[in-house]
């Protein structure tokens, strides 16, 4: 359920009557708001060699920034973005592994675009100690 507080970060304009009570038109929004359509937004994935990062531009026009909610793991991207009557949504899995701590989203002008740079695939590789073998090895020469 569509709480008050939910109607005010929609964007949304709610009418009053008395303190306390929602106008019918609000409730009519408020119904709304919880039956929107799943859209799934423009999107542009690419990888900026140069800077040696990951570029993801999101189209959501009409999505409050404050609404947006935009998860990263190394491997995928997740969206969700109400805006009025629709929400976009999209889950991206990464054809390489990012640094999701490192990310940088800016919203403008109905844009989303986020830039995180490439993940080492040696970064977390461990070094493995190798022992010698109790038998060593002796050449014999074999006379033909």
């Amino acid at each position: 359920m569509i709480n008050e507080s939910e109607l005010f970060s929609a964007n949304l304009p709610v009418i009053r009557t008395t303190p306390g009570y929602l106008h019918e038109t609000t409730k009519e929004v408020a119904r709304m708001l919880e039956n929107r359509i799943k859209v799934a937004p423009s999107t542009v994935a690419y990888a900026d060699e140069e800077k040696n990062k990951l570029v993801v531009e999101f189209a959501i026009p009409g999505a409050p920034t404050d609404t947006i909610d935009l998860k990263l793991l190394p491997d995928s991207v997740h969206l969700t973005a109400p805006a009025r009557d629709i929400e976009y949504v999209a889950a991206l899995a990464l054809p390489w592994r990012v640094k999701p701590d490192k990310a940088e989203a800016i919203y403008e002008h109905g844009l989303l675009r986020i830039e995180v740079p490439f993940k080492d695939p040696m970064e977390d590789a461990m070094k493995v100690a190798i022992k010698a073998g109790a038998a060593e090895t002796k050449t014999k020469k074999i006379e033909a």
